[in-house]
């Protein structure tokens, strides 16, 4: 007598996070940012991931820059670096009085136009362009080198979601920089430098070591990590190699023009 065929064992599927608002992911990724790549990875796609930290990133970068260069002893910071920078070259290249009188007036006043145009454009670029490149180096390393399964704009809504970090650190920056009186003040080794110079690359390093820098590398490194189904040691040795290789080909790039213009 011929036995029924066993009837083969259902595995149950794997239970998805349970989904969330989009104002408790922004702020989980704070408190939790390995639940939120979880969920963002499982979820259709939201441009609201990467879109609203993005529109957040300019409106907080813009209310700081207003409340900032409302206040002229900053306005007078952004002259006295400019005119650091002219001596220098008035310096270096000999010019007669009249010559360099007329240098400084339009280096004075390119100076403030860059700053506002700065304080303007530059948000705008970077929390629009950054979500994109920071996906792209995500979906190449996570989806095409550790052979994760998720697509490129999965990708840029995690890059996106990390930008919240920034937002914070806009708040904290400007809050430091409107206590202290300082251009240049940050949660970095640079509140330890009595008079801060941006053409010094020993400063520049110094400014580097950013505990909201290094918050953001870390929470990044977690959503490489969650997309890819690697581990945080493996994402983060990408998240912070890239990050160091970049930093430091950038401040060696600046010691040899210091070294060129022998400043």
């Amino acid at each position: 007598m011929d036995q029924p065929s066993p009837t083969p064992e259902t595995q149950p599927d794997t239970p998805k996070p349970p989904a969330t608002s989009l104002p408790t992911r922004l702020m989980n990724v704070f408190a939790a940012p390995g639940e939120v790549f979880e969920e963002v990875k499982a979820a259709p796609v939201s441009t609201a991931n990467w879109l609203v930290p993005a529109l957040l990133t300019i409106v907080v970068s813009w209310i700081a820059a207003g409340l900032i260069f409302s206040q002229e002893s900053f306005v007078h910071q952004v002259s006295e670096i400019a005119d650091k920078a002219i001596e220098k070259q008035i310096e270096k290249g000999h010019m007669p009085k009249a010559q360099a009188d007329a240098a400084r007036q339009v280096g004075q006043k390119w100076a403030g136009i860059s700053t506002k145009i700065s304080a303007v454009a530059g948000p705008v670029v970077a929390a629009f362009f950054l979500p994109f490149w920071r996906g792209l180096i995500f979906w190449l390393f996570g989806a095409k080198l550790f052979r994760g399964n998720f697509t490129y704009m999965k990708a840029v809504e995690a890059a996106g979601l990390t930008n919240m970090i920034g937002v914070l650190d806009a708040i904290v920056k400007t809050l430091l920089i409107l206590s202290l009186g300082n251009l240049f003040a940050s949660p970095s080794l640079a509140l330890l430098v009595k008079e801060f110079d941006p053409q010094n690359p020993v400063h520049s390093l110094f400014a580097v070591v950013n505990i909201m820098v290094l918050w953001a590398l870390v929470v990044r490194s977690i959503a490489l990590a969650r997309l890819s189904s690697v581990s945080f040691a493996k994402a983060a040795g990408v998240v912070f190699g890239l990050w160091a290789a970049f930093t430091g080909l950038m401040i060696g790039f600046g010691f040899a023009m210091r070294a060129i213009s022998g400043g």
